[in-house]
């Protein structure tokens, strides 16, 4: 099965909130979940009030979100989960540290890309470098200690230019952004409190444990 190519932004109206998929759009009015707030998508607009959830249908809802913000496929969402159960410590913050420490989203939080989309195509492209050698694999996964940064050519890449150019955004406590802002270092694992993304991951634990 391939990667979803439709509007992303439907996925976002789906969930009901921004899951910020599309970047700098996501930041300002024109977003759709901005505009059409409360309105799933399709063709008929505004639905009547729908029946309360299932407890399953919460936990499903939970996961597809969790799974759509960081862009990944089911089989692989469920090998996530299934690495972070049989690690030490809480199942639940063990997937989002394994899900935090990939490399497109490490990428993107160090503000070389707007969105995560955006920086698996940079890793894809062979833009970027872990401790000086080229990856091009977006689920890397990186551990404490190792050095993101670019290639010779991500160097000239006019996006990556662009948005170095520009106000940078802030840097999570777990990650070091170089002085240049054209990598960073991963410094720690990142503690629960560290992860700004609005799940309930307790929920999904739930799903899988059914």
């Amino acid at each position: 099965m391939g990667r979803y190519a439709g509007a992303v932004c439907r996925l976002c109206r789906r969930e009901g909130m921004k899951l910020y998929l599309k970047g700098e759009k996501c930041y300002t009015e024109k977003c759709p979940v901005h505009k059409r707030q409360g309105t799933p998508p399709g063709m008929h607009g505004a639905r009547p009030t729908r029946r309360k959830a299932s407890e399953f249908g919460m936990r499903l809802r939970e996961k597809q979100k969790l799974r759509r913000i960081y862009g990944i496929y089911e089989t692989q969402f469920k090998n996530y989960f299934q690495q972070a159960a049989r690690a030490k410590g809480v199942t639940g913050t063990r997937l989002l540290q394994l899900l935090e420490l990939r490399l497109d989203n490490v990428v993107y939080r160090l503000g070389l890309a707007t969105s995560r989309a955006e920086a698996r195509q940079l890793v894809a492209h062979g833009h970027i470098t872990v401790d000086g050698r080229k990856v091009t694999i977006p689920a890397y996964q990186l551990r404490s200690g190792q050095q993101v940064g670019l290639t010779a050519q991500g160097h000239q890449h006019a996006r990556i230019k662009e948005l170095l150019a520009a106000p940078p955004r802030g840097t999570p406590a777990w990650l070091e952004a170089a002085a240049d802002r054209t990598g960073g270092r991963i410094l720690a694992l990142p503690a629960r409190d560290e992860i700004d993304v609005p799940i309930q991951e307790q929920l999904i634990v739930e799903y899988y444990s059914r």
